[in-house]
């Protein structure tokens, strides 16, 4: 495979930028990776090659790049990754820093940026773009989706967190705007998408949105789930993610 870091430029500095996609065959429908709240890190560059060797472009963008190259990761005994209720209070911190700082319309103004130089890229082909989202950068592809609907077509929200709130700003408000196709991946036990979060989301987008809705709770499964080095990883609830995933690429984005 191709991999290679690349700078895209933005209103408000450069994005440190991984990119991964086949050999040869390309161009390549792409799809951007929105990052959860631990920030880029290897873990997220594997599920990069997960979607690459499956015929994308994939771009893993960090968008904590505002502040410095941020790289949080915490290891227990197992080398699993500790989820974030597990870390001790300074830990937390550290980890909720960078999350406090950054804003929505930050992401959506960065997503414009990375669509413009998407269009120079000869690895990624024109038109029709996918985006996978895990715990924040779930919420962020709901938001993006709302602003570049005729991009985004392939809209993938996996334990994403605040998807709605009372705010006129709430994300899921966004999904108003949005085309093609939209899955989220709930873990059955989340404090951040609770069972009141998910019936709201669901009633809005079949009632209210053009954009195709699934989705699926994971029985026995804790926020984090997706994510393949976390230590409350669920295997089962990760690929049939996939396998719902990679359906609407290939509906959506061709490939």
């Amino acid at each position: 495979m191709i991999e290679k870091t690349i700078a895209i430029k933005t209103a408000d500095g450069v994005i440190e930028t991984f990119l991964t996609a086949p050999e040869a065959g390309g161009p390549f429908p792409t799809v951007v990776l929105f990052m959860d709240v631990w920030g880029i890190r290897e873990e997220l560059f594997d599920i990069a090659r997960r979607v690459g060797v499956a015929g994308y472009c994939c771009v893993v963008p960090d968008f904590y790049y505002r502040w410095g190259r941020v790289r949080n990761e915490f290891r227990n005994q197992k080398n699993e990754m500790i989820s974030l209720e597990a870390l001790s209070a300074a830990d937390k911190q550290t980890v909720l820093t960078p999350l406090s700082k950054l804003t929505d319309d930050m992401v959506v103004r960065d997503t414009g940026a990375i669509l413009t130089f998407l269009e120079t890229e000869p690895l990624a082909s024109k038109g029709a773009v996918g985006g996978i989202g895990y715990c924040m950068g779930g919420r962020h592809i709901f938001k993006v989706a709302g602003v570049y609907p005729e991009r985004f077509k392939a809209i993938i929200s996996l334990h994403g967190t605040n998807l709605v709130t009372e705010q006129a700003s709430s994300p899921h408000l966004s999904m108003k705007h949005a085309q093609g196709e939209v899955y989220c991946g709930f873990a059955e036990n989340d404090p951040y998408a609770p069972q009141s979060t998910r019936d709201t989301l669901e009633t809005y987008l079949r009632n209210t949105c053009a954009v195709a809705y699934s989705f699926e709770v994971h029985p026995r499964t804790e926020h984090g789930y997706a994510l393949p080095d976390r230590d409350i990883f669920d295997k089962q609830a990760f690929n049939r993610d996939w396998e719902i995933i990679f359906n609407i690429f290939k509906r959506q984005l061709g490939s």
